[in-house]
């Protein structure tokens, strides 16, 4: 099979920070160039991919490259394995995993959350209130729950932390009743000012931008596929195999 590396220039990416590295020092031979020509670099982990020879390397707030076992050469982007009748994108499937892994530890007292009567299915959604396809993505959570899909709602305030969006977000994951305060600002209405200091909103927008949501809003489901842009409900159903 006939493999196609990419070799980019290690000065594409500035503003990291070096770490330990999260397997401990078993790779430290092989990443011992790469770290030496970028000290800053924060290695998060190192594993092997199914080609022999070639490590998946994640560095935080940065991108993931494959290096190869000999540490001379490393490329990025998509990273293809061929099969009988398609592609398998063997770097999406890594990043699957990974957001799967961080969603789960998160709590749900930190979410908003719509529950169905019946629980068949699970979908979170990084979501901002002044954003027209969550307004409408939201209008679509009776229908979601009725099909037993349960909605998990992340505040991504598109503008920033300390933005308007983001007092607003605040004020509703902090309002007595959470739910009818985040329904109120997706259409279009006002919520009292309360943004108590334990809000999570700062901590879910980083998440965010670390699982590679880019817009809203953003569904990511239990398995940790990235489904971004907004879905009708019967669409989101068949997504997740309803």
């Amino acid at each position: 099979m006939r493999k196609i590396l990419f070799l980019i220039s290690f000065l594409f990416f500035p503003g990291l920070h070096l770490t330990a590295f999260a397997d401990g020092h078993a790779h430290e031979a092989m990443l011992e160039k790469l770290t030496k020509i970028r000290p800053d670099f924060q290695i998060e982990s190192v594993t092997e991919t199914p080609v022999k020879g070639i490590f998946q390397v994640d560095i935080t707030k940065g991108p993931t490259i494959y290096l190869t076992k000999d540490g001379q050469h490393f490329f990025t982007g998509d990273f293809f394995a061929l099969s009988n009748n398609n592609l398998v994108n063997l770097g999406e499937q890594a990043r699957e995993r990974q957001r799967a892994a961080s969603l789960s530890t998160l709590s749900m007292r930190d979410m908003i959350v719509f529950a169905p009567k019946k629980n068949k299915a699970h979908v979170y959604v990084f979501t901002d209130v002044d954003c027209y396809y969550c307004q409408k993505l939201h209008q679509e959570v009776p229908a979601l729950n009725a099909l037993g899909i349960e909605v998990r709602y992340l505040a991504y305030p598109r503008a920033g932390i300390g933005s308007e969006s983001y007092q607003d977000m605040a004020s509703a994951w902090c309002a007595d009743d959470p739910q009818d305060s985040l329904t109120t600002l997706k259409s279009g209405g006002d919520i009292p000012s309360n943004v108590c200091e334990d809000n999570p909103i700062a901590q879910q927008y980083a998440l965010g931008e670390d699982l590679g949501v880019k817009g809203t809003p953003a569904l990511i489901t239990e398995a940790g596929v990235l489904l971004p842009g907004y879905m009708p409900a019967d669409k989101l159903a068949r997504a997740l195999g309803l």
